[in-house]
């Protein structure tokens, strides 16, 4: 079974920029599409972005489009999420998710078998 683990997170000021990674490892031949998710305290889980397994399609959320960029290194087994002018509104953990699906770059979390622990990413304003 494959297993995702997120680095990257940590304390920033609002302008700034951060860039989160996931690497997969185990079972990697079963995750294949890739995608972040995010979730702030008291809120529900929120779609990030998405890209295919051989990246050549990605998809974000509304709230991101324009300021974050996701891609990934498959000789490496590791996505990565680049995220510039953060805001406090950013503010989440976030989550790596893996989908046995080849050609998904979407936002359905149960399409998503595998998930990372999270890592906390906080704006000050």
């Amino acid at each position: 079974q494959g297993q995702l683990v997120e680095s990257g997170g940590g304390l920033v000021q609002a302008g700034d920029s951060l860039i989160l990674s996931c690497a997969a490892s185990g079972r990697t031949r079963s995750i294949y599409a890739m995608g972040w998710f995010r979730q702030a305290p008291g809120t529900e889980r929120e779609f990030v972005a998405a890209i295919s397994s051989r990246g050549l399609a990605t998809s974000y959320g509304d709230s991101v489009k324009g300021r974050f960029t996701i891609s990934r290194d498959n000789a490496k087994n590791t996505m990565y999420l680049q995220m510039k002018s953060l805001k406090a509104e950013d503010t989440a953990v976030y989550y790596c998710a893996g989908s046995p699906k080849r050609d998904y770059s979407g936002s359905d979390p149960t399409l998503y078998e595998y998930w990372g622990q999270g890592t906390q990413v906080t704006v000050s304003s």
